[in-house]
């Protein structure tokens, strides 16, 4: 037998074992479904999202009978006219995140209604490099202890859902140089 055949073959044979185990380990980076605290079994916490004073529930307005269920994408007029939807590609609306019939949900492509509390798993499906890097804590900010439990901030509390690039932020002036700092006694000023 040639080398090459035997190079082959193995690398046949960690390709073949790759592909069998590639589903389990997704499976195994996929978050549990949230307990009714918001926290996950594994002890992850989140905040509450940062909601616009006065606008949550969203069933205060949208219970089908104040305002009537619309799924027609359009400019909306008559509330939220304020919010600009500069996120994805052109054909992006409302309710390809929110959910039509309950709007105190959020829904994943599947169709399965998530709570806002759990909106990482929404932005995790099309941003999934960052939603790993968020599970293991180089994206975003967590709280907590090394080895127990801690609190992930959501991505809307750093991006805004409908623009989630960050503006442009003003330049601070630069650090004082050590040989201009004129210390006293005490260390105070």
């Amino acid at each position: 037998m040639s080398p090459l055949t035997t190079r082959s073959r193995s690398l046949a044979w960690g390709l073949s074992l790759l592909l069998a185990l590639a589903p389990a380990a997704l499976r195994a980076q996929a978050p549990p479904p949230p307990s009714a605290d918001g926290s996950t079994p594994e002890g992850i916490q989140v905040p509450k999202p940062p909601f616009s004073e006065g606008i949550f529930p969203c069933t205060n307005c949208h219970d089908g009978k104040t305002v009537k269920l619309n799924t027609q994408r359009r400019q909306l007029k008559d509330m939220h006219e304020d919010i600009v939807l500069k996120h994805g590609p052109a054909s992006r609306w409302c309710l390809d995140c929110h959910d039509a019939k309950d709007r105190d949900k959020l829904h994943l492509v599947s169709g399965e209604k998530i709570d806002f509390t759990v909106s990482y798993r929404l932005c995790g499906q099309c941003h999934g490099d960052k939603y790993r890097d968020w599970r293991v804590g180089v994206h975003g900010k967590r709280t907590g202890y090394w080895n127990g439990q801690k609190q992930y901030l959501l991505c809307v509390n750093c991006h805004n859902p409908h623009s989630p690039h960050f503006r442009p932020l003003k330049p601070l002036p630069p650090p004082t140089p050590p040989q201009l700092i004129q210390g006293t006694k005490g260390g105070s000023r």
